[in-house]
């Protein structure tokens, strides 16, 4: 594993963005400066890396030189100081879930310097609990990420370096370490590749080489071809992520048995708002569910209908800061980790399931003792468990929903307008005769975006039939599977009959496994 050692070019640039150089007033403005810090329990303050929101007179977002800039923020180590016209400046600072937003502004008269200390509240410290946070979609400058990670308490975050028609890796030598620990506890691998096309997105962490996507059409080859290359004897650690649920691939990809993640907090979930509809993927009842949360909401139910299938595949999240309005980490995946933090450890604990989805509350379940991911077996039943909640954050939580076999069973909400449910709670206590799942989301009051968390599943195993396959859910993708090759068989990209073919097997054969769902077990 190497320190900040991956280029020179990587060095310089972090240097020059932990070392502002000072900045004077001229004769016709004045200098504005944030000092962001952290007090210990023993009253001493600390410069603190974090994301700051600031806007000027005319309501725009500021640009700090020295400081990464992406939409709306600046990710700063502690300070921002820059050289402005007089006026009235607003900020917002934030630092993930575990810290307290905090606001204010600053008025700047020409030739003085104007300064605000701003002190951030830890309220929760995860990683004291074992929990440590990573995302799966990050498209921002390789220089940048250290900083960044700092900025947003973020401790995994690999980087998209390859996606389609765009390569880094054509510019320059692939680095001998791939993976990069800018400070003990906080790692980033560089070689990740999205796979982005008709049929929707497939993002390939932790590869060894990077994938050969560059003479891809719309829809050949399958992305199924890219995936069996991904996960080669050469890249051991490769994982592979299927980006949103609602991409018109999804029930072939996951039919594979090879993806190991499916993001349901996702980048059309935004901070200050939602992409509202589905893009390229299939489009959603918009009058069952309406915009702007809609898209939020159908993401989970497909979700629930995979899990329902018998898929135990983990939720990730990702943010695609550097293409979507969203800062790094926004979107993020708690992990719990029994033991020292590493970057291998933190994916086998998504990959088992240990772990939370966030862009906002903090949601920390235990259900018997144990965290989500968990396998609660019985020889012949029932099964009992008790639930213990904590929901937290920024924002006012709306409700938190007990969610079992794909149904909500429990709704804790306040009164309306009220702040809602925080703290410790204790829901009601399921009972299980059959094998199932369940899992605990809490929803925030922000109405303008699907702001959320969700634990992973838990599973409940009950006699002799481990897995609940929900015959509806089944039915449900075969149609999707149907409408689908319908599309490939008439579309423009596909003329050539033998690449028509070759992209329609991965689905022919998803509508084989699907149906063997639907036969009883055993047979």
């Amino acid at each position: 594993m190497m320190t900040l050692t991956l280029t020179s070019t990587l060095t310089s640039l972090l240097a020059c963005s932990l070392a502002l150089p000072g900045v004077f007033a001229g004769p016709e403005k004045g200098v504005l400066v944030l000092r962001i810090v952290e007090r210990d329990a023993q009253g001493r303050e600390a410069p603190l890396p974090c994301r700051v929101h600031l806007t000027g007179p005319d309501g725009k977002p500021l640009r700090v030189p020295g400081l990464p800039f992406f939409r709306d923020h600046v990710s700063c180590p502690g300070e921002v100081r820059a050289e402005v016209a007089p006026g009235r400046y607003a900020y917002a600072v934030e630092r993930g879930p575990e810290y307290r937003r905090a606001s204010g502004a600053v008025e700047v008269e020409a030739g003085k310097e104007a300064a605000a200390a701003v002190v951030l509240e830890r309220w929760i410290d995860l990683a004291a609990r074992g929990w440590r946070s990573g995302e799966t979609h990050v498209h921002r400058p390789l220089e940048e990420v250290p900083l960044l990670m700092r900025a947003e308490d973020l401790h995994v975050a690999p980087v998209i370096t390859v996606w389609n028609q765009r390569n880094l890796w054509s510019e320059r030598a692939l680095p001998r370490d791939l993976l990069v620990e800018p400070e003990p506890g906080r790692a980033f691998h560089v070689l990740a590749c999205e796979d982005e096309r008709q049929g929707g997105a497939l993002l390939y962490l932790s590869l060894s080489e990077p994938l050969e996507l560059r003479g891809d059409g719309p829809e050949h080859p399958s992305p199924v071809k890219h995936i069996d290359e991904a996960l080669e004897p050469q890249s051991p650690d490769a994982w592979v992520d299927i980006e949103k649920p609602f991409w018109w691939d999804v029930p072939a990809w996951v039919a594979t048995g090879k993806v190991r993640s499916i993001g349901i907090a996702n980048n059309h979930m935004c901070r200050a708002g939602m992409y509202e509809d589905e893009a390229w993927g299939r489009p959603r009842d918009a009058s069952r569910l309406p915009p702007p949360r809609g898209n939020g909401f159908y993401s989970q139910e497909i979700y629930y209908r995979l899990l329902d299938c018998g898929f135990r595949i983990p939720p990730s999240a990702g943010s695609a800061s550097g293409v979507l309005p969203n800062p790094v980490g926004y979107n993020r995946a708690y992990v719990r980790i029994d033991g020292p933090f590493s970057y291998a450890a933190w994916w086998r604990g998504l990959a088992e399931g240990r772990s939370f989805v966030t862009n906002g509350p903090v949601l920390l379940v235990e259900a018997n003792g144990k965290p989500p991911g968990e396998v609660f077996r019985s020889e012949a039943g029932p099964v009992r468990v008790v639930l213990d909640v904590l929901a937290d954050g920024n924002d006012p939580i709306e409700a938190v929903e007990v969610v079992r076999d794909g149904e909500v069973v429990e709704r804790i909400e306040g009164e309306a307008g009220g702040p809602g449910p925080r703290g410790w709670l204790r829901p009601r206590d399921l009972r299980f005769e059959r094998s199932g799942w369940f899992l605990v989301r809490a929803i925030a009051r922000v109405p303008e975006t699907f702001r959320f968390a969700s634990t992973a599943p838990s599973w409940v195993e009950v006699g002799k039939e481990p897995r609940r396959v929900g015959r509806d859910d089944v039915d449900y993708f075969l149609r999707w599977i149907d409408e689908r090759i319908a599309r490939l068989e008439a579309s423009p990209h596909l003329k050539d009959p033998r690449q028509r073919e070759e992209v329609l097997r991965p689905h022919r054969e998803a509508r084989a496994a699907f149906r063997k769902l639907r036969e009883p077990p055993g047979k």
